[in-house]
């Protein structure tokens, strides 16, 4: 969710139709999210929750991935691998986690998905992914990818 002006944004937890947390700021009392026009709160693609409940937001704006508790505290912060080979300020759109926990991320800069661990370190890229957007994985651990111009699906085995 943001602010009515776009200067902040936050995330909210419903049980049964009812808020029953709201994750905006860290220990510091400084926001964990941007405030962002154009990508939370429009699509569920930027926001997941992994398998140790976790919760992942692709914010955008600030260039990062930021992954808190279930309780909303501030686990880490991913702001791109140092790569000769990506020289274009990260820019994270789609998120989504698999079964092992793991993170991926489109680079919609770089044209690449991130695959990070559960703690945030980079594994791996998946390269060649243009105009990625939104992610998604489904039981087989197969990821789904929407490209943002063409509205095409592609479905990529990654892992065995």
């Amino acid at each position: 969710m943001r602010s009515n002006d776009n200067s902040q944004s936050k995330v909210v937890r419903y049980s049964n139709g009812k808020e029953c947390q709201t994750i905006q700021y860290d220990e510091e009392d400084k926001p964990l999210y941007s405030g962002n026009t154009k990508i939370k709160g429009l699509c569920a693609s930027f926001i997941n929750e992994n398998r140790n409940l976790d919760i992942c937001v692709a914010d955008s704006r600030a260039k990062s991935v930021v992954v808190v508790n279930q309780s909303g505290k501030l686990r880490f912060r991913y702001t791109g691998h140092p790569s000769e080979a990506k020289r274009n300020p990260f820019k994270p759109f789609g998120i989504t986690t698999n079964s092992l926990g793991q993170i991926l991320t489109a680079d919609h800069n770089n044209h690449c998905i991130h695959i990070l661990d559960k703690d945030g370190q980079f594994l791996f890229y998946i390269d060649d992914v243009i105009d990625s957007y939104g992610l998604c994985i489904d039981r087989y651990d197969m990821l789904f990818v929407t490209e943002y111009t063409t509205g095409n699906v592609k479905v990529i085995k990654y892992f065995e």
